[in-house]
């Protein structure tokens, strides 16, 4: 029993001793510890754990490289408009939207079955998108071939209020299916996506919730294009089987980092 007491009273010493530290310094500690935390997370980005390399993902981006990346139908990456810095791809604002930059650009490879998971955040009033199973054809723009999904601040982009349903937000299939639940971080906040292709099943999911399901080359899909400003786009009614990744250069300030891929 007086063990027990000795232990009480020191717990006690320790609880008084620290009530004396002003609450400022209080304040400090939990701030550095979150700054810590936020160094070790930037420490670890853009590497594999090792249950990712037992599970077959392979790195797409370095954090220091433009390798893997070149231009939608261009053969290298953009001189301009796209810099590689503290870890991330950032794509840089033109002040003209999507006038001017350094155009859209492209994960060397194409894919088939896959899931890709990725982080982005985006400025303020910013907006981006990423295409999956995209076509390289001369003339005609990556967005014409290509399901999109959404990159945008919803707070201020003006697209946030426009489409249907609020399907052209950040995470929706661009246009077509909102994200629900929308969950999306606001501008200047990282948001972690995954996106999800199987034989045709597309699921996008961001921030650890399923937020779109779709189904290419179904009587359903066939409708949905139909009833849409894509009815007379045929290279995206019947999207390839496979095709190339592509991150949106739409004029404004937006981050990538952590890109990885798993072949399925």
């Amino acid at each position: 029993m007086k063990r027990l007491t000795n232990i009480s009273s020191l717990i006690i010493v320790f609880a008084l001793l620290f009530s004396c530290v002003p609450k400022s310094e209080q304040k400090d500690e939990q701030i550095n510890q979150k700054e810590e935390t936020a160094t070790i997370s930037e420490q670890t980005s853009n590497t594999l754990t090792q249950q990712e390399i037992d599970d077959a993902w392979v790195l797409i981006f370095d954090g220091k490289t433009s390798n893997n990346f070149r231009g939608y139908n261009k053969e290298n990456f953009p001189e301009k408009g796209w810099v590689i810095e503290d870890g991330t791809i950032h794509c840089l604002s033109s002040g003209r939207g999507e006038a001017g930059g350094g155009g859209d650009i492209i994960i060397d490879k194409k894919y088939k079955n896959f899931e890709l998971s990725l982080e982005w955040k985006v400025s303020e009033g910013g907006n981006s998108g990423i295409f999956y199973l995209a076509q390289e054809i001369e003339g005609v723009p990556i967005w014409k071939s290509s399901p999109e999904m959404q990159i945008l601040d919803n707070a201020k982009h003006p697209d946030a209020k426009l489409g249907k349903d609020g399907n052209r937000q950040a995470g929706a299939l661009y246009d077509l299916i909102p994200a629900v639940p929308q969950n999306a971080n606001p501008a200047g906040e990282w948001n972690k996506i995954n996106i999800l292709v199987y034989n045709g099943t597309v699921v996008h999911t961001m921030n650890g919730e399923n937020v779109v399901e779709y189904h290419l080359w179904t009587q359903d899909w066939k409708d949905l294009c139909a009833n849409s400003k894509f009815k007379d786009w045929e290279e995206f009614i019947n999207t390839a089987e496979e095709g190339y990744i592509g991150l949106q250069d739409h004029g404004d300030d937006v981050w990538f980092r952590n890109i990885k891929i798993k072949e399925l």
